[in-house]
């Protein structure tokens, strides 16, 4: 989304040495995404099946290698640490709060002490339920957090906010306590077809997404990080919330025309 300049985005994880991690890393070459691998030969590189029926999505995941990743073994390196020091925006899905929850501490606090932007999904209902410690540990330090209907329904119910109102439930996650005062949380939840609700200190707002004939959808899969990855380019560039949001909305809605996370090679978004 952002084109020029090149490596704007620094993408860590872990993989293991074997052709599937070779694609992600040359995936990431192609994207101009700085990757940095943790690479370890006790595991293989993650993978996923999806399965695709109509308009829905289903996946199995084995997430092997990506259930590896050790804040000692990488995040704590110096090179990959300046690299953490040199950022201004940091995104975590929630699905990692299974994997190394030290190290999500370590980056979000970081962007707490320094007033950087520190972003987390919530990925799916399951996180909400089952690492409910592990979010909630994490929450004070984040700043924008997004999630679906059916995950803000699970944290709803999970953090006994007593509404099934989306944008009540926005309001109330909005309003959990946070560490740094100089920035007020910002809650994006999107619907799928329906809107998208926003919710900020002082207002919730609801912006309607792109009109798609249900015939041109090819594959749901990747629409959420579709998303996230449109309002994370315009936030990084400052720009207003509503903007961020029709980012976003534009690259979900070019995502689900195309078969697999791909996308063309140039976005022509304005």
């Amino acid at each position: 989304m952002i084109q020029e300049p090149h490596n704007v985005g620094t993408f860590f994880g872990c993989i293991g040495k074997d052709k599937f991690g070779e694609i992600l890393k040359q995936k990431a070459e192609e994207a101009h995404i700085d990757a940095h691998y943790y690479e370890q030969d006790e595991e293989p590189t993650g993978s996923c099946a999806a399965c695709i029926t109509g308009d829905n999505r289903s996946l199995v995941a084995n997430l092997a290698a990506a259930n590896c990743y050790k804040k000692d073994k990488h995040l704590d390196l110096e090179e990959n640490w300046k690299l953490v020091e040199k950022a201004k925006v940091f995104y975590i899905a929630g699905f990692f709060l299974t994997v190394s929850l030290e190290s999500i501490l370590k980056v979000a606090k970081h962007a707490s002490e320094n007033n950087k932007i520190f972003c987390l999904n919530l990925s799916a209902p399951f996180i909400c339920q089952f690492f409910k410690d592990n979010l909630m540990q994490v929450m004070p330090y984040v700043d924008v957090l997004f999630g679906n209907e059916t995950e803000a329904a699970a944290f709803a119910k999970e953090q006994d906010f007593e509404t099934k109102d989306i944008k009540e439930i926005a309001k109330k996650a909005q309003a959990l306590p946070k560490d740094n005062t100089k920035r007020q949380r910002i809650v994006v939840l999107t619907q799928g077809k329906d809107q998208t609700v926003l919710a900020s200190s002082d207002k919730v707002e609801t912006f309607p997404v792109l009109k798609i004939d249900s015939k041109d959808i090819v594959d749901t899969n990747g629409a959420g990080d579709a998303f996230v990855g449109g309002f994370l380019s315009e936030l990084v560039q400052e720009k207003p919330l509503h903007q961020c949001v029709k980012a976003a909305h534009y690259a979900a809605n070019v995502i689900i025309r195309r078969a697999g996370c791909t996308f063309p090679e140039k976005p022509d978004f304005n």
